[in-house]
C-alpha cells in the first residue's frame, strides 16, 4: 500500500503542487491517524477515507485556506522544522543499531529502548554499514557537489554488504505489479461515520503538506512555494492514491529533505522519483529489496542533521526571549506529542506573547499642560489634565488602562485624546466607557478628542459615549476641547463663588 502510495500520490502531486521540491506519499504521523479507522472500519475503509480527505483537500484549496499559512509565525516553523529534524533521526535508531524497533508510539521513547536493547543485543556489521554510509555523505560532496552521494552511498553499502555475506536487516520483498484502479467497497451507512475521520486526515494532510513545503523553501532559497496549488495538487494526490490501492498522502518532509540536498531544484526531480519507484516494481523489485535498512538509516540520520539550519535557530533564539520560547516549545512538541498539537502550541504561544507584547507597548501619556498652552496660545486653567492614549486599547491591556486612568485626582476636567490609538476592541471601549462613568462619578468631567471613524462606531456600539455628561463632550480638534474646558472650568468657579456669596448672606 505505502509504495502504491509513493508511486501514484508522488507522481500526481509533483505536477499539480505548488512547490518545485516537494515529495508526496505516506507519512507516520498519517499512519497513526489511520490505524484506529483500520481497526474499527476495515482495510477498505482506509480508501474511502483517502477519496473523501481528497476532495476536501481540493475544495480547500478553491477557497484559498493555503494562504493562511503566511500567518505562522517563522518561530514555530524552525521549531516544527528542528522537532520533525529530531523525530526523523531518531526513527532511524533502530536500524541504525541493528535491534527490532520497540513497541510504542512516542519517537523518543521508542528510539531510547532501542539504545538500551542495543547495549546487549547490538549489531556491529549494521553500525559500521551506517558507519560507511556516513562517511561516504560527508566525503563525496566535498570531492565534487553534482556527485548523487546519497545513491552513491546506498549502492556502495548494498554491494559491501553482498560481498561480505552481511546478515543484517534489508528491504525484503516489494509488489513487481501496479494494480488496476478500482473504487473502493464501503456500505453507503458507513459514510457519515467516517466524514469526521476524514476531515483529521484532510486536515493533517494540508497542514503537513503546507508545512514540509515551507520548510522546503528555506532549504533551497529559491522560489516560494504556492500554498493553494498544494492544496490542489495533494487533494488530487488523494483522489488517485486510493484508486490504485494506495493511503492517503501529504508533502514528506524526509523525502523532501532528502531531494532538496540532493540538488533538486524542480518538480521533474519529483516525478523521476515517482518513474523509477514504478519502475523498480515493474522490473527490478529483487534487486532494490537486498539494500540494507541501514543504509537507508544513515542516509535519513545525515539528512535530518542537515535539515536543521543553525544559522536560522541562532537568529530566534538571539532575537527575543519570547522566539526563544516559542521555538522550543514546538520543537519539543513535535517531539512529544504529533505535528497537529506541535503547531497549534506553537501558534498559541506565539499569539499569547504576542498580545503581551502590545498589551505592554501600549501607553497612557501625560501630555503637560505648559506643551498643550504653546500649541493652542491659550493660558489654560489649573483643573485640567490631557492624557494622549497610544498602541492598542483591548482586551489584554484593558485593566491596565482602567487602573491607570481612574486614579488621577485634584482635577476637574480629563481630556482623552484618542487619534494615535491604534486598535480597539470591544473590551476595551468598555472599559473607556467605565473609566468616563467612574471619573464623571467623582464630578470630573471627561472629554473625548478625535476617535477614528471605526472606533466611534465601537464606542457608540457598545454604549461608551452614552457616559458621557453630554453628547457635545466629542470634538474632532484639541482646541475645541480645550476651549470648552475652559469655559466649564469659568462656570464652575463662578458657580462656586456664587454658592460661597449665598452662604455669607
Amino acid at each position: 500500500m505505502a509504495s502504491f502510495t509513493v508511486d501514484i500520490a508522488g507522481f500526481v502531486g509533483a505536477i499539480f503542487g505548488g512547490s518545485n521540491v516537494q515529495v508526496s506519499g505516506p507519512t507516520g504521523a498519517m499512519t497513526v491517524v489511520l490505524v484506529p479507522i483500520v481497526a474499527r472500519y476495515g482495510a477498505d475503509a482506509v480508501f474511502v477515507v483517502g477519496l473523501m480527505a481528497g476532495v476536501l483537500v481540493v475544495l480547500a484549496s478553491v477557497l484559498r485556506i493555503g494562504r493562511s499559512l503566511a500567518f505562522v509565525p517563522w518561530p514555530v516553523i524552525e521549531g516544527f522544522t528542528v522537532g520533525i529534524a529530531v523525530i526523523i533521526f531518531l526513527q532511524q535508531v533502530p536500524a541504525a543499531l541493528g535491534v527490532a524497533k520497540p513497541e510504542g508510539e512516542n519517537t523518543a521513547a521508542v528510539a531510547w529502548r532501542a539504545v538500551l536493547d542495543a547495549l546487549d543485543h547490538g549489531d556491529l556489521a549494521t553500525m559500521g554499514v551506517v558507519a560507511l554510509v556516513v562517511a561516504l555523505l560527508v566525503v563525496l560532496p566535498r570531492i565534487h557537489r553534482a556527485l548523487p552521494a546519497s545513491l552513491i552511498a546506498v549502492a556502495v553499502a548494498t554491494v559491501v554488504a553482498e560481498a561480505a555475506g552481511l546478515d543484517i536487516g534489508r528491504i525484503g520483498e516489494i509488489p513487481s505489479s501496479l494494480p488496476l484502479p478500482t473504487l473502493p467497497s464501503v456500505p453507503a451507512s458507513e459514510l457519515s461515520s467516517l466524514l469526521s475521520a476524514a476531515i483529521a486526515v484532510a486536515v493533517l494532510a494540508a497542514l503537513e503538506s503546507l508545512l514540509s513545503a515551507k520548510v522546503a523553501d528555506g532549504m533551497t532559497g529559491g522560489p516560494r512555494h504556492d500554498p493553494d496549488r498544494e492544496l490542489f495538487g495533494q487533494g488530487l494526490a488523494n483522489l488517485a492514491s486510493p484508486l490504485f490501492g494506495g493511503m492517503p498522502a501529504t508533502g514528506a518532509i524526509a523525502r523532501t529533505a532528502v531531494n532538496v540536498r540532493a540538488g533538486a531544484t524542480t518538480r521533474l526531480a519529483a516525478i523521476v522519483h515517482s518513474l523509477m519507484l514504478v519502475a523498480v516494481v515493474l522490473l527490478d523489485a529483487g534487486l532494490v529489496g537486498r539494500i540494507p535498512l541501514a543504509a537507508l538509516a544513515g542516509v535519513l540520520m545525515v539528512t535530518a542533521t542537515r535539515m536543521i539550519e543553525i544559522h536560522n535557530v541562532r537568529a530566534v533564539t538571539r532575537a527575543t526571549r519570547s522566539d526563544a520560547m516559542v521555538l522550543g516549545l514546538t520543537a519539543v512538541a513535535t517531539i512529544a506529542f504529533d505535528l497537529i498539537v506541535a503547531v497549534e502550541i506553537g501558534i498559541a504561544a506565539a499569539a499569547i506573547l504576542a498580545l503581551r507584547h502590545v498589551a505592554r507597548s501600549t501607553a497612557v501619556i501625560h501630555e503637560p499642560i505648559d506643551d498643550v498652552e504653546v500649541e493652542t496660545g491659550s493660558l489654560l486653567h489649573e483643573g485640567i489634565v490631557v492624557y494622549r492614549i497610544d498602541g492598542a486599547l483591548f482586551f489584554g491591556a484593558a485593566q491596565r488602562f482602567l487602573t491607570e486612568l481612574t486614579a488621577v485626582s485634584d482635577v476637574k476636567v480629563v481630556i482623552l485624546r484618542l487619534p494615535d490609538l491604534q486598535m480597539l476592541d470591544a473590551t476595551g471601549a468598555q472599559a473607556l466607557g467605565q473609566i468616563v462613568e467612574e471619573l464623571e462619578g467623582r464630578d470630573i468631567t471627561v472629554l473625548l478628542k478625535g476617535p477614528r471613524p471605526e472606533h466611534l462606531r465601537i464606542l457608540r456600539a457598545v454604549g461608551a459615549l452614552d457616559r458621557l455628561a453630554h453628547e457635545r463632550h466629542l470634538f474632532t480638534t484639541l482646541p475645541e476641547a480645550l476651549a470648552h474646558a475652559r469655559s466649564h472650568l469659568e462656570r464652575t468657579r463662578d458657580d462656586e463663588v456664587g454658592t460661597i456669596a449665598t452662604a455669607a448672606t
